[in-house]
C-alpha cells in the first residue's frame, strides 16, 4: 500500500460536495477547512515576495540604464503569483504555490538585463518557460537530469545561494567596493558601516533569524513589516538623505490602496535579446535560466509533495509530469506579465504543515495574491534594507546543499568549488555554471574518463568556451 493510501485511512468526516470531489479532498485525508487554513498559511509565508521581488528588479538597470517601475513590478509580481498558483491548484491539484523565483530573478536582473533591454530579458524568460514545458511534457526531463552530474547540480544550488546573499548585502550597503586603490570588496560602502539604513538592515536580519530559527510562521514577512515600521520611525525622527535608502524611502504613503499598474504586462520581446547583444551571451543566459528554474522546481515539487503524502514508497508521484509542465507554463506567464518567471516555492511546505493536501489550498493562496495587486503603495514604503535580509537567509538555506558534495574527492570538489566561488566573486551565475562545467570536463579528460562525460555536457562546455571567448570571437568577425 502506498504512502498516499495509508494516509487516507484517517479521512475526516465531511460531506461529498462538488468541491471535495473535484480536489479529491476526502480521498487525501483532508477537509475544506484544513485546505483554507493551509492556503492562508502559505500566503503569509510567501507574501514577502510581493515586496522583495519588485525591489530586486527595480534596483537593476538594463543596457540602456533603464530602471523598472516599482509599482508596475509589484502589480506584475502579485498578478503572476496569483494566476499561476490558482492554475497549479486547478490543473495540478497539489498544494504548491508559485511566485517569481529568487534564483531566477538575479539572472534576469544581473545577467540578462545588462546585455539587453528589459522587454528582451523578459522574452528570454518566456522562452525559458516554453523550453521547460517541452522538456517536461516530452520526457526529456530525465535525459537532462541524468546529463548534468549530481555534484554540479548541488554546487550550482550552493553558488546561487552565495550569489543571492551577496546581492542582498550589496543592495543594503553592507558590502561595498574599495575603489581603484582599495580591495575588491569592503565592509560598508566606504570601508566601514555607517548610517541608519545599515542599522535597519542589522535589526531586520537579527529579527528574521530569531523568528525563523524559532519556526514562527511567516517569519520573513513579519520581519520585513516590523523592520519597515522601524525604518519609518527612524526616517521621521532623524535626518536621513533619501538617497541613502535607495529606490524606496520609508515613509507613510498618502494612500495604502491604489488601482493596479499594468504597465509591465505584455512588454516582452521574444527574440530581441539574440540580436540586440551577443547571440552567444543570450544563448548562455537562456541556458542558465532553464537550468536554474528547472532543477530548482524538481527538488521543491518532490520535497513538498512527499511531505504532503503524494509520493509513493517507490518515489513516484502520480501526475508529476503535469505538475512540472504547469510549472513551466508559470515561467511563461511570469515573463508575459513582465515580473520574471514564476516557480514553485518551498514555503508551500508551511501550508502542508497546516494540513494542505490538495489544490484547493493553492486556489486560496492564489486568490490572496490576486488581492495584493491593489496594495501597490505598500511596496514603495519598504526600503531594501528591510527586505534584503531575506536574500541572506535564503542564501544560507541554499548553502546547506554543500553537505551533499564529497569534498575529499578532488575531481568532484574542484569543479564544485569553481562553480560556487565564481558566482559571488564575479557577480554572475552564468560564469559560475560555465566555469564549473568546463572544469569538470577538463578534469575528466585529464584522467582519461571520457565515458563519464555525457554528450550533452560536451555540448554545454563548448557553448561556455564560446561564451568566455565572446569578445575575441566578435573581434574576429569585425
Amino acid at each position: 500500500m502506498t504512502q498516499v493510501q495509508d494516509r487516507t485511512s484517517t479521512v475526516p468526516e465531511a460531506g461529498n460536495g462538488p468541491v471535495e470531489r473535484f480536489f479529491k479532498i476526502r480521498e487525501r485525508g483532508s477537509s475544506i477547512s484544513r485546505e483554507i487554513r493551509g492556503g492562508f498559511t502559505t500566503f503569509f509565508a510567501m507574501a514577502y515576495t510581493v515586496l522583495l521581488i519588485p525591489l530586486m528588479l527595480s534596483q537593476a538597470t538594463d543596457i540602456n540604464g533603464t530602471h523598472l517601475n516599482l509599482a508596475e513590478m509589484t502589480t506584475a509580481t502579485a498578478l503572476a503569483a496569483g494566476l499561476t498558483t490558482v492554475l497549479m491548484g486547478l490543473i495540478g491539484n497539489v498544494p504548491l504555490a508559485l511566485a517569481a523565483g529568487l534564483a531566477v530573478v538575479p539572472v534576469v536582473a544581473y545577467q540578462a538585463a545588462p546585455h539587453m533591454t528589459w522587454p528582451e530579458a523578459m522574452g528570454l524568460v518566456v522562452l525559458m518557460g516554453i523550453i521547460i514545458c517541452v522538456i517536461s511534457a516530452t520526457g526529456l526531463r530525465t535525459l537532462i537530469i541524468n546529463a548534468i552530474p549530481l555534484v554540479m547540480k548541488n554546487a550550482i544550488g550552493v553558488g546561487i545561494g552565495m550569489f543571492i546573499a551577496i546581492v542582498g548585502l550589496v543592495s543594503a550597503g553592507v558590502v561595498g567596493h574599495g575603489g581603484a586603490s582599495g580591495p575588491p570588496v569592503t565592509l560598508g560602502v566606504e570601508g566601514h558601516l555607517s548610517g541608519w539604513p545599515v542599522v535597519v538592515f542589522a535589526f531586520s536580519l537579527l529579527l528574521m533569524l530569531v523568528l525563523f530559527i524559532r519556526k514562527v510562521p511567516g517569519a520573513i514577512l513579519i520581519s520585513i513589516i516590523v523592520s519597515t515600521i522601524f525604518a519609518i520611525i527612524i526616517n521621521k525622527v532623524f535626518t536621513v538623505p533619501a538617497s541613502a535608502w535607495g529606490m524606496a524611502v520609508p515613509k507613510v504613503p498618502s494612500s495604502w490602496v491604489s488601482a493596479p499598474h499594468f504597465g509591465a504586462v505584455g512588454h516582452f520581446n521574444l527574440f530581441g535579446g539574440f540580436s540586440h547583444g551577443s547571440a552567444v551571451t543570450a544563448i548562455v543566459v537562456l541556458f542558465t535560466l532553464v537550468l536554474t528554474g528547472f532543477f530548482d522546481a524538481v527538488g521543491t515539487v518532490f520535497g513538498v509533495c512527499d511531505e504532503a503524502g503524494l509520493v509513493d514508497k517507490d518515489g513516484q508521484m502520480p501526475g508529476m509530469g503535469k505538475v512540472l509542465t504547469m510549472e513551466g507554463a508559470a515561467q511563461v506567464i511570469g515573463g508575459l506579465t513582465g515580473g520574471s518567471g514564476a516557480t514553485v516555492y518551498v514555503e508551500s511546505a508551511t501550508g502542508v504543515g497546516e494540513g494542505s493536501r490538495t489544490g484547493l489550498s493553492s486556489v486560496v493562496t492564489g486568490g490572496l495574491f490576486a488581492l495584493a495587486i491593489f496594495l501597490t503603495p505598500i511596496a514603495g514604503v519598504v526600503p531594501i534594507q528591510a527586505a534584503a535580509p531575506a536574500l541572506v537567509l535564503v542564501g544560507a538555506l541554499m548553502m546547506t546543499q554543500a553537505r551533499k558534495i564529497d569534498w575529499s574527492d578532488l575531481e568532484i570538489a574542484i569543479p564544485a568549488f569553481v562553480t560556487i566561488a565564481m558566482m559571488p566573486f564575479t557577480y554572475s551565475i552564468t560564469n559560475g555554471v560555465g566555469a564549473g562545467l568546463m572544469a569538470y570536463t577538463i578534469i575528466k579528460v585529464a584522467l582519461g574518463k571520457f565515458k563519464e562525460i555525457h554528450w550533452l555536457v560536451w555540448v554545454v562546455s563548448a557553448v561556455f568556451v564560446a561564451y568566455f571567448a565572446v569578445d575575441g570571437i566578435e573581434l574576429l568577425f569585425k
